[in-house]
């Protein structure tokens, strides 16, 4: 998929290489790094190409449908492929990245304590997703509720914090990253009317990689908030699309004995697959985002888009090993 060029705008808000607090932030350097002994520069060129990618995106496209792909080489910050990045798609549960940055700068200002308890009995119901509503304790704390969105992208947990933060909150504090592109536009549903807002949220491949770099480079709000997400996401279990090709164990995977980094979120609604990460490896590291809608009418038109996550997440592993 040919990128497609954007009007000048200003400097990128978020991402870019700067020094971390945050524990395995040093595996994301070049020189911090172990690992297998570096390719020459040539035998390496075919490998980091990405030709099968713009392959299988090109064919998914060609299928009718909306694709956006973002990756940012973590070492220099450049871009490394990049196809209509800039383009505004419904993403799903990827939108409650945003949500999880402000209960965790909450968390670090005091605003909020994370031993408060919520009872999920005030909390407007959500069926389509998580474990909670299968639990029989009816209240956790907020710091257990933020595990449970993030690692499982629980829809009930979700809309706990939501309830206790204020959608406003959390659009403030999108506004005050910088993302132009990104909005959380509402809870999770069971069924969305005509009155509710049409998708869960918004945004494009490039925020969302840019915004997944600043959270491993320990750029977002803090070095804290930033360490604070980005362990909360490292749990994440949906190892289905890009990251099925990390070989990853999908409930135990935050310290891998091969020297992977990785941390990623996953967003899923009809129509709608996207995933935003950071992968490092012994070569180097990457931010990255795939974003894809499409007319969900068979199986094999679904299975064709996960295939094109899978392919990406292929070639990504061999440009960080």
């Amino acid at each position: 998929m040919p990128p497609v060029p954007e009007p000048a705008s200003s400097s990128d808000p978020v991402g870019g290489p700067v020094e971390s607090s945050r524990r395995d932030a040093p595996a994301l350097r070049g020189a911090g790094r172990k690992g297998p002994k570096r390719l020459p520069r040539r035998a390496a060129a075919g490998r980091r190409s990405f030709t099968a990618t713009l392959r299988a995106l090109d064919e998914l496209a060609s299928s009718g449908a909306r694709v956006s792909v973002r990756i940012d080489d973590l070492d220099g910050g450049a871009p490394v492929l990049a196809g209509d990045d800039f383009v505004t798609l419904p993403v799903g549960g990827l939108g409650v990245v945003a949500l999880l940055i402000e209960v965790a700068a909450s968390f670090e200002s005091g605003r909020l304590d994370a031993l408060e308890i919520i009872d999920r009995a005030q909390v407007h119901g959500a069926t389509n997703g998580g474990v909670w509503q299968h639990l029989k304790a009816p209240a956790l704390p907020l710091s257990d509720v933020a595990v449970l969105a993030a690692s499982s992208g629980d829809a009930l947990a979700v809309n706990a914090l939501l309830h206790r933060v204020g959608l406003q909150s959390v659009r403030a504090r999108i506004e005050q990253l910088g993302l132009r592109r990104t909005a959380l536009l509402d809870r999770f549903r069971d069924d969305r009317g005509p009155d509710d807002a049409p998708h869960l949220a918004l945004s494009t491949a490039r925020e969302m990689a840019q915004l997944f770099a600043g959270l491993v480079n320990s750029t977002i709000v803090s070095p804290g908030v930033s360490a604070q997400v980005a362990e909360w996401l490292s749990l994440n279990h949906d190892l289905s699309l890009v990251a099925s090709a990390t070989g990853l164990d999908p409930f135990a995977h935050e310290n891998d004995q091969h020297g992977l980094l990785f941390v990623n979120k996953t967003g899923r609604a009809p129509g709608v697959r996207a995933e935003a990460g950071v992968l490092g490896g012994p070569r180097s590291a990457v931010s990255y985002a795939l974003i894809a809608n499409f007319d969900d009418l068979s199986i094999a038109h679904r299975l064709r888009a996960h295939d094109a996550f899978r392919v990406l997440g292929v070639e990504l592993m061999e440009y960080v090993f």
